[in-house]
């Protein structure tokens, strides 16, 4: 009789199976998302492609047995609020090298776009900034709430800064950050004075929701 190791590589191939069905299914998918000159290097379908349809419709009566969580590749940024509600943008990349952007919020994962195979993680930056500069416009979503209470990400931080500086300023929510500052959003944290240097001011509130690691700051 087959002991549970052999279970064990039966059950780990299995999904590996079913990962790679749904990475060709989406192959297909990318391949007729529509370039746009105000987004390359990017490609983005008519609407987001909800990745739970994309997965039903791939593997079935299967669709309950595979782990979604496979697809993920890295990581892009995790908003989260005190009301316990999140928010993240996160990258595929498939066999082929190319990549898709994700987000999901709600329990619900979308692509919003694909990125070509030779850009390198540059395509990254370019996806965030026009995210941040659209508000989730140019892809089909509305990013809305107030700033998050915590920010995850290993994006470098000046990046991230800039990307905050201008989605902020985009859905109008200087006023809300600067309130936020004054009120301190950490956890014991001290108010902090606010500048009329709005990105000073992002600066700060960056350093209450997204603490610097002591090597980092090091």
């Amino acid at each position: 009789m087959p002991g549970n190791g052999s279970v064990l590589v039966c059950g780990v191939h299995f999904q590996r199976q079913l990962r790679l069905r749904v990475l060709d299914a989406l192959e297909q998918r990318l391949k007729q998302f529509t370039s746009r000159e105000e987004l390359w290097p990017l490609r983005v379908p008519r609407e987001p492609l909800l990745l739970d349809d994309l997965i039903g419709r791939t593997l079935g009566d299967d669709r309950d047995r595979f782990d979604v969580a496979s697809l993920r590749s890295r990581p892009l940024l995790r908003f989260e609020w005190p009301d316990g509600s999140a928010w993240e943008a996160w990258v595929i990349v498939l066999p082929s090298k190319l990549k898709a952007y994700c987000d999901t919020s709600d329990d619900e994962s979308r692509v919003l776009a694909s990125g070509g195979k030779n850009e390198g993680d540059e395509s990254d930056r370019v996806f965030l900034e026009l995210l941040a500069d659209s508000a989730g416009g140019h892809f089909g979503i509305e990013m809305s709430g107030g700033p998050p209470s915590r920010v995850r990400t290993a994006i470098d931080r000046a990046f991230v800064v800039t990307f905050f500086v201008n989605l902020f300023e985009v859905m109008g929510l200087e006023e809300d950050v600067r309130s936020t500052l004054t009120a301190g959003i950490a956890e014991g944290g001290a108010a902090v004075e606010t500048t009329g240097d709005f990105r000073h001011d992002v600066e700060a509130w960056l350093e209450l929701a997204m603490p610097a690691r002591p090597d980092a700051r090091r």
